[in-house]
C-alpha cells in the first residue's frame, strides 16, 4: 500500500472543518495511519518547502515567504493516509491548488474560494485548506519530515480484520 502525507493547514483549522474534510479521505477508503496537531516554526516549514518541495526555486521567494507566514498563523494537523495509489487519488480528490480553478466536487472546489490574485494583493500565501504530496517520492521524503516510525501505525481496519482468513482456535 502506497503513503501520502496531508497537511490541514491553519485555514482549515481554524475555520474548524478538518472532521469534515478528513470524513472523505475516510470515506473513499484509505486509512488513517499516523496524525498529530503541531505548530512548526520558520525552519520545518523551509525544510518541507524548500527542501523537499524547491517552492522557492520554482516560484521565487516572495511567494515563498508569504507561503510560510500563511502556514505559521496557527497549528496544523499532519495525517499520513494509506491506500491504493493514496498519493494520486488524495490529489485528485484535493483539486487544483488555486482554489478558483479546483473543480466542484473537490475539496478545495467545494471549501475554498480565494485566489492568487487575492492572495498575493494581501501579501499572503493562499489559503488552499491542505497540503498534499505530489508524487510518491515527495510523500516518503515529506512523511519522514514530519513522521517519527513510531508515530506511524500499522493495524488492520474491521473491513480487513472481517475479511481475512483466520486460524480457529483448538
Amino acid at each position: 500500500m502506497e503513503q501520502t502525507l496531508v497537511v490541514f493547514k491553519p485555514d482549515a483549522v481554524m475555520r474548524g472543518i478538518v472532521g469534515e474534510i478528513l470524513t472523505r479521505f475516510e470515506r473513499a477508503g484509505f486509512k488513517v495511519i499516523g496524525m498529530k496537531m503541531v505548530q512548526p516554526d520558520y525552519e520545518h516549514f523551509h525544510g518541507h518547502y524548500e527542501g523537499i518541495g524547491t517552492l522557492k526555486t520554482r516560484k521565487g521567494a516572495e511567494i515563498f515567504e508569504s507561503q510560510l507566514a500563511a502556514m505559521q498563523v496557527g497549528p496544523v494537523i499532519a495525517m499520513v493516509l494509506e491506500g491504493v495509489e493514496s498519493v494520486e487519488f488524495v490529489r485528485k480528490m484535493v483539486g487544483d491548488t488555486q482554489p478558483k480553478t479546483a473543480l466542484p466536487g473537490t475539496i478545495r472546489g467545494d471549501y475554498a474560494h480565494v485566489t492568487y490574485g487575492q492572495a498575493s494583493s494581501a501579501g499572503f500565501g493562499v489559503a488552499n485548506l491542505v497540503h498534499a504530496s505530489a508524487t510518491a517520492e515527495e510523500a516518503e521524503k515529506e512523511i519522514a519530515h514530519w513522521f517519527s516510525e513510531s508515530e506511524l501505525f500499522a493495524y488492520e481496519t474491521v473491513h480487513e480484520f472481517f475479511t481475512q482468513p483466520r486460524k480457529k482456535a483448538k
